[in-house]
């Protein structure tokens, strides 16, 4: 980024302050002020936003080629970024609603962030080191990249594709659910109903707990993970899966072989279609295993 022009140690609240500024560093400003305006910098190029604070609606749209970094954005500063593509957000603490609508190439790092509607419809979103706290995180998103993300809300990535969660703490509700090709390694997914009606869907070294998870799920793969306080689980999945530990439940396995330690039940009753999945109960020695078939 070519930086011509420096804007510094002002005042900003008139609506479209500082419109369609280009290759211009804005620094130790603030964005707020009786005038309320909305839209401070909209349709800027090439930007680099640092040490600044907001408190107007809609600041960042059609936005392309920016960074904001330590900055701060208050709950006031409603959808504060929409329609920006080639983003870097460092080191910013944000409260406003709906950061985030029909955004490409934007990084989120070292961010602590408040904000229902985090990430709608969101193209190559890298996510790391950071604390997000949200309801219908990354709807519809595709191509995300989450690494070390402590993440606390509800009914989060729904409806994305190609997403890849790494070294992560999830406290959610109703996870993934209809998501395609979600590679989750090395961490805790904590919620109710992960993983329903999802493709593709593979966690790898993972903590999962909670409630009836992982259901009607096509390609479901689990490889070392463990299952803790999971009942009903895997009702018509299409499964392969390695647990350690303990399971509560099972339930009518639609297809492919759960291999546990121990299963609390394992329950074959009232499917409304073909069940033929098996579940392996380990033994020591191993040549002991324990074989069960699901459903005859």
């Amino acid at each position: 980024m070519q930086i011509k022009n420096i804007i510094e140690n002002q005042t900003f609240d008139e609506e479209r302050a500082l419109y369609n500024i280009q290759n211009t560093e804005v620094k130790n400003c603030i964005f707020a002020g009786p005038a309320d305006g909305e839209s401070v910098l909209k349709e800027t190029r090439h930007i680099k936003v640092e040490d600044c604070s907001f408190s107007l609606r809609y600041p960042l749209w059609h936005v392309q080629g920016y960074q904001l970094i330590h900055c701060s954005l208050d709950e006031l500063t409603r959808a504060p970024i929409w329609y920006s593509h080639h983003g870097l957000i460092d080191h910013c603490d944000i409260q406003g609603i709906k950061i985030l609508r029909e955004c490409h190439d934007t990084v989120v790092s070292h961010c602590q962030i408040n904000s229902p509607e985090f990430g709608w419809f969101c193209q190559d979103v890298t996510i790391k080191d950071s604390e997000i706290n949200s309801e219908y995180m990354l709807l519809h998103s595709n191509h995300v990249k989450i690494d070390h993300l402590k993440f606390s809300g509800k009914y989060s990535f729904q409806y994305m594709h190609d997403l890849e969660i790494t070294d992560s703490y999830l406290d959610t509700k109703d996870a993934f659910w209809h998501s395609e090709n979600i590679v989750v390694k090395n961490s805790v997914v904590k919620g109710e109903y992960l993983g329903w009606f999802s493709k593709n869907l593979t966690f790898i070294n993972c903590q999962i707990i909670g409630t009836q998870p992982l259901c009607y799920c096509e390609n479901l793969q689990l490889i070392d993970c463990e299952m803790i306080d999971c009942d009903l689980s895997f009702e018509y999945s299409d499964v392969q899966a390695t647990i350690h530990g303990h399971l509560d439940s099972i339930k009518n396995v639609k297809s492919g072989t759960i291999t546990v330690d121990s299963v609390g039940e394992i329950i074959n009753e009232d499917a409304v279609m073909e069940t033929k999945g098996q579940v392996i109960i380990r033994q020591a020695p191993l040549e002991k295993q324990t074989r069960c078939q699901c459903c005859c």
